[in-house]
């Protein structure tokens, strides 16, 4: 049941951790004027050879079952020598073809992204050794550097272009294509143990089941690692949309030490990342470099012994075993589904290399124009048939096609925001944040509130824009785990275009709920922009719990900036009191001169009620500032036998960094306690 729609505008700079990895706008594979769609096909015979002297007309390529004309056909050999290959090397020395992605206006980026000027690199096996500063350990670091010189020192052939990009907060190309060794050693040398960040996903709220370091709390990076994972994928598809304007097949080697989706994770981010591989030619090939992992029960010398009871009732092994899985399962999906391979649970790393250049060494570069004209955005599925059936063929599936959405029509477009809602790879051209909380009604509803954030600087809105195209639409789906639709969204959020300089610094906010019972659920929300047509899209799940079998009968904690005054008297929408609604901070990113808010409720606690709580901000081990504690003896809501709690911590009062915030609540009737945390990024 859909319950409340409201939009904001919120108050402060756009957040940084949306803007640390710049969006560079989708590549096509289409070339001006052509459209030539390009397909790379590897044959192979029964033993898996490559199958060279095959001619075009052996070939036979449909689009969505409509047959092809091949109007380019070419035969890639990169391990015969070639006289052609040390005048191609000298031009590639020449030129710039990856360029650190910087801040760029994305407006310049998408004009030059329509149009992308084809680079010729026939006879050149093309790598980009990539490494993930910010999964790595220094130890996984050091592996990942020796494995890069190995193939350097003792396998680099003539056919070799590297280049070598990394990310830790953003994406870094730290050398263009070269085949020069010396410029390459250089390069990996610069990755010392030192630069790993080593985010450590073990670590969660819970501490149930996690290392006892003697802290007086654990810290809950989940918050954090949904955007960590975004920006990693956001940093791969960056780097294959640097290197679509080239048409033979690139193989990104990424070296991380896993990527786990968990929390409110964007699953459709995922699912567009390889799309963007995809359509720009680029196979990767996951290294895991963990190595062998031998998974110890109840944890081995290198952590404290396992908190709770797990370690005894066999739940650590379990979960040990789940995490290990849940981090490597990211990397299959990203390899498989581009032409590449995940390797894992091997501490040598050079058949990784091999694998890129069996892949690369000898393939078929087919091209065609598509028969089919409509620019709809939808996807158009590619067969590639042979004359002879005792041959395997591995190329990549389809793309998708481009949209025109200046020409459509109003039912054209409602039809798109529907395509967009249903498909499995939604567009992500514009980055949209979806967040949500729940609180307790009555013994089986609860409202949960939904928060859609999109950053303002990608909205193209200027003063001289026209008001009816200074606008967002938003479409959204809940289904319950039958996929049973148990709520919709559909609204269109006005902007003002005397604003739109303001708008740029700060995010635009869209507000919602719904009323629902306990239980597992899915949501899709689609929004579009609608002068330039570009779409957004977030997918993850809702858990409502049932609190009532918990000791501490508890809420959400919802954190938010902003008091939003006028807000209309609603019963079923907590966090709307005497006429001002908390607007929710869906990213815990704050500016010092904001004011913290949070808010949280109790249900039920034991009589004679006496409850106490507070919160308290750490930084690694030290605690830099707690709140009064707050004692109540009475109930707010005596008649849903709620007790709530509301705090106002200027943000001044912390210094800028990163935070574990952990509210204390003590029901001290029933002897009962419950302490969630939360992560606060304070800026200055």
């Amino acid at each position: 049941m859909l319950l409340t729609l409201r939009a904001f505008v919120m108050i402060g700079v756009a957040v940084a951790l949306l803007q640390s990895a710049p969006r560079a706008q989708q590549r096509s594979v289409f070339r001006s004027g052509t459209e030539l769609v390009l397909v790379n096909v590897v044959v192979r015979d029964k033993s898996g050879a490559v199958v060279r002297n095959l001619s075009r007309d052996d070939f036979t390529v449909t689009e969505d079952d409509k047959p092809q004309m091949i109007t380019s056909f070419d035969f890639e050999e990169l391990d015969a020598p070639s006289a052609e290959r040390n005048a191609t090397a000298s031009a590639a020395q020449a030129q710039s073809i990856l360029s650190s992605p910087g801040r760029a206006d994305d407006r310049s980026a998408k004009a030059a992204a329509e149009h992308p000027s084809a680079i010729d690199m026939r006879g050149r096996r093309l790598i980009v050794l990539f490494f993930d500063l910010s999964s790595m350990q220094p130890e996984e670091l050091e592996r990942a550097v020796k494995a890069a010189h190995d193939y350097v020192e003792h396998k680099l052939s003539d056919a070799d272009l590297i280049a070598i990009a990394s990310f830790s907060t953003s994406l870094q190309v730290v050398q263009d294509f070269t085949a020069d060794a010396e410029t390459l050693r250089n390069a990996i040398d610069g990755f010392g143990s030192n630069n790993a960040a080593g985010f450590d996903s073990g670590l969660t709220g819970d501490v149930e089941d996690t290392p006892d370091t003697g802290n007086a709390f654990t810290a809950d990076d989940t918050e954090f690692n949904i955007f960590n994972t975004d920006r990693r994928l956001d940093a791969l598809r960056t780097l294959a949309d640097q290197l679509a304007g080239i048409d033979q097949k690139k193989s990104v080697i990424y070296f991380s030490s896993g990527m786990s989706q968990q929390g409110q994770d964007n699953q459709v981010q995922l699912r567009r990342t390889v799309d963007r591989a995809n359509r720009a030619n680029v196979s990767i090939y996951a290294a895991d470099m963990r190595g062998l992992q031998a998974l110890v029960p109840g944890g081995d010398a290198t952590q404290g012994s396992r908190r709770g009871t797990s370690p005894f009732s066999g739940a650590s092994t379990r979960n040990q075993f789940g995490s290990q899985a849940a981090s490597q399962d990211t990397l299959t999906t990203i390899a498989e589904d581009t032409g590449g391979r995940a390797f894992f649970d091997a501490n040598t790393f050079g058949q990784v290399f091999d694998r890129v250049v069996n892949d690369t060494s000898a393939y078929y570069v087919l091209g065609y124009s598509s028969t089919n004209p409509a620019r709809d955005g939808r996807f158009r599925r590619i067969r590639v048939r042979l004359k002879r059936l005792d041959l395997k063929l591995e190329y990549r599936s389809g793309y998708y096609a481009p949209r025109d959405f200046a020409h459509s029509t109003k039912d054209d477009r409602e039809e798109q925001l529907q395509d967009q809602l249903t498909s499995d790879l939604s567009a992500t051209d514009l980055s949209a944040y979806v967040s949500t909380a729940y609180f307790r009604l009555a013994d089986n509803r609860y409202f949960v509130p939904l928060s859609v954030v999109v950053p303002g600087y990608q909205l193209p809105i200027t003063k001289t824009t026209d008001k009816n195209k200074a606008t967002i639409d938003v479409l959204g789906l809940v289904r319950d785990e039958q996929r049973r639709p148990v709520g919709r969204i559909r609204d269109t959020v006005r902007l003002s275009t005397e604003a739109a300089d303001d708008i740029r610094k700060k995010t635009v906010q869209y507000e919602t709920g719904f009323e629902m019972p306990p239980g597992r659920y899915r949501v899709k929300v689609v929004v579009r922009e609608n002068q330039d047509g570009a779409f957004g899209s977030y997918e993850t799940d809702i858990v409502v719990p049932d609190v009532k079998r918990d000791a501490v009968k508890l809420s959400s904690v919802v954190v938010g900036t902003q008091l939003q005054a006028g807000a209309r008297k609603n019963d079923r929408n907590p966090l709307v009191r005497d006429g001002r609604e908390l607007v929710p901070n869906v990213t815990h990113v704050v500016s010092a001169g904001q004011h913290l808010y949070f808010y949280y409720e109790v249900y039920e606690p034991a009589t004679p009620v006496k409850l106490l709580t507070s919160i308290a901000f750490f930084r690694g081990r030290q605690r830099l500032f707690e709140t009064p504690v707050v004692e109540t003896t009475q109930l707010t809501a005596p008649d849903k036998k709620t007790a709530v709690f509301q705090f106002d911590v200027p943000a001044s009062s912390l210094p800028p960094g990163l935070y574990t915030c952990q509210i204390n609540v003590i029901d001290d009737s029933a002897g009962t306690f419950l302490f969630p945390r939360l992560q606060l990024y304070v800026r200055r």
